[in-house]
């Protein structure tokens, strides 16, 4: 049975018509990978699979993820973090092959901030208010360092962020910050320009518009605010539904392990 493989037009551009048809048949698709976006084993045979093709300069690497996580895409990353990948690969003595592509392209990224993101709504004082939930897909170190740590609680929190001891409790806004939606999707998060420039820079950006339910675009239109929690690497996950992302977000709060800041909505 081939696999159940989504392929776009982008990583068909890029891979050709003749590789597409033969992942398409099964014949260079792994049958069980490592989601390159939650973690989380996959099978090619039992559900939907994204290609996700990441490319540097030289060097390309195709990657597999859930399709109920990210859609099959073309990521246009470092040659550097390629070559970290594939050196990951080839020096496993065990030997790799491409299902573990996936978590070789994911390991790579996390210093460059590589986050995932949900969004859904959470209720505070009987009122629903829209939400993103950031969580990277590995350890963030601090810029200009490659120790084993993880600093991505620290560097927000330098940025204004604030630890949630009571998700019951709203966040604080922060200066200079705001969620853009465009069009009725979500494209990114933004942050105050650097010193000397005047534009907001993309603190996180979509590497494709991310569809939002419609009563979330109108609680965000509605009171032009998100909220914006951010949390380690595994420790919210992918939550398909608001109950359980509110369970694991208390959890989160109770251990000390989760911030957040309020920012105001701009586009509609």
């Amino acid at each position: 049975m081939p696999p159940m493989l989504d392929v776009s037009d982008a990583v068909r551009a890029e891979i050709g018509d003749e590789e597409a048809a033969r992942l398409l048949a099964g014949e260079n698709a792994p049958g069980s990978y490592d989601c390159t976006s939650c973690r989380n084993p996959g099978d090619t045979q039992r559900e939907r699979t994204s290609t996700v093709l990441f490319m540097g300069e030289e060097t390309a690497i195709l990657a597999f993820a859930h399709a109920s996580c990210v859609p099959s895409q073309v990521v246009t990353v470092s040659e550097e973090q390629l070559q970290g990948a594939v050196a990951t690969i080839t020096g496993d003595p065990s030997g790799a092959g491409e299902a573990d592509f996936a978590a070789a392209a994911a390991d790579a990224e996390p210093r460059q901030a590589v986050l995932g993101v949900t969004c859904g709504q959470v209720l505070i004082d009987d009122t629903l208010h829209p939400a993103v939930v950031v969580e990277p897909t590995g350890p963030i170190a601090r810029p200009g360092t490659d120790g084993p740590g993880d600093d991505f609680l620290p560097l927000l929190i330098e940025q204004g962020f604030r630890p949630v001891t009571d998700v019951a409790v709203p966040p604080e806004p922060i200066e200079g910050w705001s969620v853009l939606l465009a069009m009725g999707k979500l494209h990114g998060i933004l942050q105050p320009s650097p010193e000397g420039a005047t534009q907001p820079t993309s603190w996180w950006q979509a590497h494709q518009p991310l569809e939002v339910t419609e009563g979330w675009r109108h609680a965000a239109n509605r009171r032009h605010t998100v909220l914006v929690y951010a949390s380690p690497a595994g420790t919210i996950g992918q939550q398909p539904r608001e109950d359980l992302l509110r369970e694991a977000l208390e959890k989160a709060a109770a251990g000390g392990t989760l911030v957040a800041a309020a920012m105001p909505l701009a586009g509609t």
